[in-house]
C-alpha cells in the first residue's frame, strides 16, 4: 500500500550524537543504538474509520522527530507501520453510517495520509494494510497452534499466554510491567475479551476469528476468518524489519494489551524479542478527557488545515509539549504557535553566521527528544536577534521539521 510523499530534508555538516530514549520496559533512558548502522522502527499505525485527531498527529510526530535524530546521526533507517483496515470499530462505524467498510477504510486512510504529507512526518517505508497479510498472519497463527499455543474457543483461535510465558523468551507483564489486576481492567477497556467462557485464561488474546455472517472474510490455513489485533503487528514488523527491530513504537494506551501480546507472539514464533527498545507517546486530552474516537472529544487535522490554519503552527504546537507527557489540548496551543511561527520566520528572513543553535538542537533533541527545550532555544536565539546562518535554518528544517524559508 502506498504511503505518502517524503519531505526534503536538508543535510547537515557532521552529524549529531545517538539519542537517548526512555525505555518502557526497563523505566530509564537508553541509547537507541543499531550496531550494524541501520536502525529498525515499528510504530502501531491508525484503525482508518475517523480522521486523524490530534493525539494521533503528536504520536507520529515524536516518531517523526526520532527518525530525524537516527538520519542526523548517521544512520539508516528502515520503518514499517501498519493500518488496522479491517477491525470491530471500523465495521461497527460502517454499519451505523451504512459505508461499504472498504470505502470507509480507503476515504479514512487517504485523509490520514494527506494529513501526515501536509504535517511533514516522514512516510514508513513499509506502509502496510493488514488486509494484504491475511495470508501470512493465518500462516503465523497456524505454527503457534501446532506449538501448542493456540487453542480453539467455538470456532475462533487464542494464544495460550500461559504456556507461552513458560515456553519461550517472553512471560507475561514483562513489557508493561502491570500486575495482574490491572492487566484485566485494560484487557476489557482496550478490545479484549477477559469474560469470554472457554478461555485457558482471562488475558489470553485472540489470534483468529472464524468468519461471522455478514463481515468480511479470507480463506486461509485457519479456515476463513481474520486476524486478531496483536497477531497483525508481529507479523507485518517480521516480515519487512530485522527482528529484533530496534524500536517498537505506538501511543501509551498500546502497552498493554497491545505491544505486550505483540511482543509474545514475536518470541513465539522467533525466539527472539521484538523489540530492543519500547517507546511511547502520551495521552493528549481535550476538554478534560484523553482525546478519543469513544468519547467524540476530538481536534481534527483536517479541519485545522481546511480551516487555513499553517501546518508548520499545528507542529509546533504538538512540539511544545514532550513525546512522554500526558497533556491537555487547549486553544492557546495554537495561538501561541501561531504567533512563534511569525517570529520566527521574521528572525529567519535576515540570515547571518552564526551556527551555535545546531549543536544546541542536536544536544537537546538527542535527550529523549526534548522537542520543548529546542522550541526554547530557538525563541532565545529569535529573542536575542542573533543572525542565524542558513546552515542553522536548515538545522531547524531537518530536526524538527519546521521550515522557514
Amino acid at each position: 500500500m502506498k504511503s505518502w510523499n517524503r519531505p526534503e530534508i536538508p543535510s547537515l555538516a557532521g552529524s549529531g550524537p545517538v539519542p537517548v530514549l526512555y525505555d518502557t520496559v526497563t523505566g530509564s533512558l537508553q541509547p537507541a543504538v543499531a550496531a550494524d548502522g541501520v536502525a529498525g522502527l515499528y510504530v502501531c499505525g491508525i484503525t482508518p474509520y475517523d480522521a486523524t485527531h490530534l493525539g494521533h498527529a503528536a504520536t507520529y510526530l515524536a516518531f517523526d522527530t526520532l527518525t530525524r535524530v537516527w538520519l542526523d546521526a548517521g544512520y539508516e533507517v528502515r520503518y514499517a507501520q501498519n493500518t488496522t483496515d479491517v477491525d470491530d470499530p471500523l465495521l461497527e462505524r460502517a454499519q451505523a453510517t451504512g459505508v461499504d467498510w472498504r470505502q470507509l477504510a480507503s476515504d479514512q486512510t487517504e485523509l490520514f495520509r494527506q494529513d501526515m504529507q501536509t504535517l511533514g512526518i516522514i512516510p514508513p517505508d513499509h506502509y502496510v494494510a493488514v488486509t494484504e497479510v491475511i495470508e501470512p498472519v493465518a500462516d503465523a497463527v497456524n505454527r503457534l497452534v501446532e506449538q501448542g499455543l493456540g487453542y480453539r474457543v467455538g470456532d475462533d483461535w487464542y494464544f495460550d499466554s500461559v504456556a507461552a510465558s513458560t515456553g519461550s523468551s517472553w512471560t507475561l507483564g514483562e513489557i508493561s510491567g502491570l500486575d495482574r489486576a490491572t492487566m484485566l481492567a485494560l484487557s476489557a477497556e482496550r478490545g479484549g475479551d477477559p469474560d469470554r467462557p472457554g478461555k485457558r485464561d482471562p488475558l489470553d488474546p485472540l489470534l483468529w476469528m472464524s468468519a461471522r455472517p455478514g463481515e468480511p472474510s479470507w480463506p486461509s490455513a485457519m479456515g476463513h476468518g481474520r486476524p486478531g489485533w496483536h497477531i497483525e503487528c508481529s507479523v507485518i514488523a517480521e516480515r519487512y524489519l530485522e527482528i529484533p527491530v530496534t524500536v517498537n513504537g505506538g501511543g501509551s494506551d498500546l502497552i498493554f494489551p497491545h505491544h505486550e501480546f505483540s511482543a509474545a507472539h514475536t518470541a513465539a514464533l522467533t525466539a527472539r524479542p521484538l523489540a530492543a527498545h519500547y517507546s511511547h507517546a502520551g495521552m493528549v486530552a481535550y476538554r478534560g478527557e484523553k482525546m478519543s474516537k469513544s468519547l467524540g472529544n476530538l481536534v481534527f487535522v483536517s479541519r485545522l488545515r481546511a480551516a487555513g490554519v499553517d501546518p508548520r503552527a499545528i507542529r509546533l504546537a504538538l512540539l511544545s509539549e514532550h513525546y512522554r507527557s500526558d497533556w491537555e489540548w487547549t486553544e492557546a496551543h495554537l495561538t501561541e504557535s501561531e504567533a512563534r511561527l511569525v517570529r520566527w520566520v521574521s528572525w529567519a528572513a535576515a540570515p547571518g553566521d552564526d551556527d551555535s543553535l545546531i549543536g544546541e538542537l542536536r544536544t537537546l533533541l538527542a535527550y529523549d527528544l526534548d522537542t520543548p527545550a529546542a522550541l526554547a532555544t530557538i525563541d532565545r536565539h529569535v529573542a536575542h536577534q542573533t543572525a542565524p546562518s542558513p546552515a542553522a535554518l536548515d538545522a531547524i528544517d531537518a530536526l524538527l521539521g519546521i521550515r522557514l524559508r
